[in-house]
């Protein structure tokens, strides 16, 4: 496979990412967003709703909160690919929200970041399965021998 395939729709899939996410950095990360929202247990609605307890949470859960009418109508499950997709780029993901954030471009800190919230929660959502991980990993990145994830970089030929 080459790196000029066709672009992706859309972001890539955190999914594969988040067992080894650095929950650190995505506490970091909180630093650009705590302006407009507050993460804590119980705590106060901003000019966005508080995120405490978000994932895995439906769209819109908070009832004290005035969402947008996009986000009202959005609907479903604040699951990892529906956050992750709209952490990415919130404006095309959810035409119409209040939220005025360019979003999280790089993988590992989407990753990072929604491994954080995870740990926003009294009973933190379950890391993805195996099957799930599986199935978010795109097949041209996936390796043939699960050993050879960790010697891959090793094992490149030297340049002939």
């Amino acid at each position: 496979s080459s790196a000029g395939g066709a672009v992706a729709a859309g972001p890539v899939s955190v999914i594969p990412l988040l067992a080894s996410a650095d929950v650190a950095l995505g506490q970091e990360i909180t630093k650009k967003c705590v302006s407009c929202h507050d993460f804590t247990k119980g705590g106060p609605n901003k000019v966005g709703p508080n995120l405490w307890g978000v994932v895995n949470a439906d769209v819109g859960h908070h009832s004290g909160y005035a969402y947008s009418d996009a986000m009202k109508n959005h609907g479903g499950k604040w699951d990892y690919e529906n956050l992750a997709h709209y952490l990415y780029n919130p404006k095309a993901h959810v035409p119409g929200t209040k939220m005025a954030f360019a979003g999280v471009k790089k993988e590992n800190e989407r990753a990072a970041l929604v491994a954080y919230l995870r740990t926003l929660s009294d009973s933190p959502a379950p890391l993805p399965s195996a099957a799930e991980v599986a199935a978010a990993t795109p097949k041209e990145e996936a390796p043939a021998d699960p050993a050879a994830a960790s010697t891959k970089a090793d094992d490149k030929p030297a340049a002939e």
